[in-house]
């Protein structure tokens, strides 16, 4: 399809999750990792004018890895391409980096609902 995105989550020390995750060694928990893909891949979905007013709903993740964990301070880049949609559903591959150094990929599964 050759829609894609890329977005950028600057890792605040204040974070709530930090607190809990882990005290005295935080780090950002991998599941909003995935999310944060799944948001930016959502975008792109989005984006695409016959999807204009619907909504984008997460639907699934294959293929999932972590490499490196993600501390306070990190600037974390998110890379997200759309892959093929059948019907209602689609499939997408991201990538999360940290100075370079991959973080994460996922295979994320999407479907398109109206709002109604």
């Amino acid at each position: 399809v050759g829609k894609w995105a890329r977005g950028v989550k600057n890792v605040s020390a204040n974070e709530a999750y930090f607190q809990g995750h882990f005290p005295g060694n935080p780090i950002m928990p991998g599941v909003l990792v995935i999310e944060a893909l799944a948001q930016l891949g959502a975008a792109v979905i989005l984006a695409i004018p016959e999807n204009h007013g619907k909504i984008a709903l997460f639907a699934g993740m294959d293929k999932v890895r972590f490499k490196r964990v993600v501390k306070p301070g990190d600037v974390l880049d998110l890379e997200i391409e759309l892959g093929r949609m059948r019907g209602r559903f689609g499939k997408s591959q991201g990538k999360a980096t940290v100075d370079g150094q991959l973080v994460a990929t996922a295979e994320l599964l999407f479907m398109i609902n109206e709002s109604d």
